[in-house]
């Protein structure tokens, strides 16, 4: 199984904590790069030889939101193809179709429970772990 280098956007520091936390208890050993808003994200993005194998993305953010972003990500050549997972507490419908309409790779609703959300993070590192990626 490779080891994945993840970026995460995501602006709550209790997530970014529970997905650190999730990492560790399954002991994986993926690299993760955290960035608090899209527009931290695209700083760390201007760094062509250290990109990320997939990010991971929360919709709901101050500055440029996850579909601006998405935008953002999409309309550049060299990042267009890091596949980006949604990983959010929005199950609303326009959003959903609205990310995949500009091209995720999926999107993925927090649960409440901790247990849950563990074992959400583990398939989907695993599933991402197990792909081809490519690095650009």
């Amino acid at each position: 199984m490779n080891t994945l280098n993840v970026l995460l956007i995501e602006d709550d520091m209790i997530e970014v904590m529970k997905l650190n936390r999730a990492k560790s208890s399954l002991q994986l050993n993926h690299k993760i790069t955290e960035a608090n808003n899209g527009e931290d994200a695209l700083k760390l993005l201007e760094q062509k030889d250290n990109l990320p194998d997939i990010i991971l993305l929360d919709l709901n953010m101050p500055k440029i939101n996850g579909i601006e972003f998405l935008k953002i990500l999409k309309a550049d050549d060299r990042l267009k193809y890091i596949p980006t997972i949604i990983l959010t507490t929005s199950n609303n419908q326009r959003d959903l179709l609205e990310c995949y309409k500009i091209g995720v790779a999926g999107y993925v609703l927090k649960p409440l429970k901790y247990e849950e959300y563990v074992s959400k993070i583990e398939k989907l590192l695993a599933y991402w772990s197990i792909n081809e990626l490519i690095t650009a």
